[in-house]
């Protein structure tokens, strides 16, 4: 199941939209912010329907 998601960039402030697999249950992952190409770890929790996204930057 594919949701979309809106998230702040923790190093340009961008907003910028991400698709997220709720399939797969609770995911930590790495992905570059589209717009400055920086690392940012994603941490996604799925539960009975409902999701919860934090991200941050590489080193926090």
């Amino acid at each position: 199941m594919l949701e979309s998601a809106l998230y702040e960039c923790p190093y340009c402030g961008e907003e910028v939209e991400t698709t997220l697999d709720l399939s797969g249950g609770d995911q930590t992952y790495i992905e570059d912010c589209q717009v400055c190409c920086r690392p940012i770890k994603f941490v996604l929790q799925v539960h009975e329907g409902e999701w919860h996204l934090e991200v941050f930057s590489e080193n926090e």
